[in-house]
């Protein structure tokens, strides 16, 4: 997306441009844990291992699982869910609620792990320096929790890793705030078609077999309706109002009504969405049961494909 579509038309003297660090920070834990896993992985002492079959031998321990069984260059689905993979069983039935954390710091293989940290660095540099690392921060954490909790819902029969719950909640948070902060950007209307498009993208990669669509769609929601609430800016030309009602002027509202609406009902959408379904999954609820075309959303199947 082209930084000048997402230039403010008028800067504020009280804008601050922050230094992005946690961003670059996200990136390499997630690469150290992906590191740390294929050390524990040890495709040579696997069984399948054993037969030669590892891919990238020269690695020795830190080689990948043949392709037939990873094809995205990576460990195995068994090491995955040691190093906590979601999986449904485990976290309602095993108690095991951290889960729905530490997954999203794994990732399948080296595809998987580049094109998710690759897109984070695309929209939480520019993010955190608008915003400062805390409020991406939450967005980041929450999205990929609110990610995990619907991917939980609807896929129980089978584990997830990734930070596409959380990345997507990047996306549909940086979305909603062009829309909440409309009237301060210039050239709109390409930076939302930018924004749309490429949300559209990632979640039509969605459909295909092997890709957790709920955790995109999940993160996605929860991002966006965090952005109306972390990231409002105040509408333009109130700073200078307060300058100039100094001189008797009267000040300019910071927010303007539309703001304080979009505030109010995406906070109240956040905190019911996530309650209703932490409330839904630990009562050990079949998302499916309640939605019957939903699993449309996740794979659809072709001619190319099953799902």
């Amino acid at each position: 997306m082209s930084s000048r579509d997402m230039e403010r038309g008028r800067k504020h003297r009280g804008d601050t441009q922050w230094t992005s660090w946690l961003t670059p920070t996200i990136v390499v834990a997630n690469v150290a844990v992906f590191i740390v896993v294929m050390f524990i992985n040890d495709c040579p002492k696997t069984t399948n291992g054993a037969n030669g079959d590892c891919v990238a031998k020269f690695l020795r321990r830190f080689s990948f699982q043949p392709l037939r069984e990873n094809p995205l260059l990576g460990p195995s689905s068994s090491t995955l869910e040691k190093m906590g993979a979601l999986e449904w069983r485990k976290v309602v039935q095993g108690n095991e609620k951290w889960r729905l954390i530490t997954s999203m710091w794994l990732h399948a293989g080296v595809f998987h792990l580049f094109t998710n940290m690759f897109n984070v660095i695309f929209f939480g540099i520019r993010l955190e320096q608008q915003f400062g690392f805390l409020r991406i921060g939450l967005v980041y954490l929450i999205s990929g929790f609110g990610g995990n909790i619907l991917s939980a819902l609807f896929l129980q029969n089978s584990i997830s890793v990734g930070a596409s719950g959380a990345l997507l909640g990047l996306m549909g948070a940086m979305l909603s705030e062009l829309l909440i902060n409309w009237t301060i950007y210039a050239n709109k209307l390409a930076a939302l078609f930018t924004i749309l498009f490429i949300i559209a993208i990632n979640l039509a990669i969605g459909l295909l077999p092997w890709v957790d669509n709920f955790a995109h769609i999940g993160g996605f929601l929860t991002g966006f309706f965090l952005g109306f609430v972390l990231l409002i800016r105040p509408q333009l030309g109130w700073e200078e109002s307060r300058n100039s009602s100094q001189y008797g002027a009267r000040a300019r509202s910071k927010y303007n009504p539309c703001q304080y609406m979009l505030f109010f009902i995406a906070g109240v959408v956040v905190v019911a969405g996530l309650t209703v379904g932490i409330v839904m999954l630990f009562k050990g609820e079949n998302g499916n049961k309640h939605c019957k075309w939903c699993h449309r959303l996740d794979c659809y199947p072709t001619s190319k494909w099953s799902c």
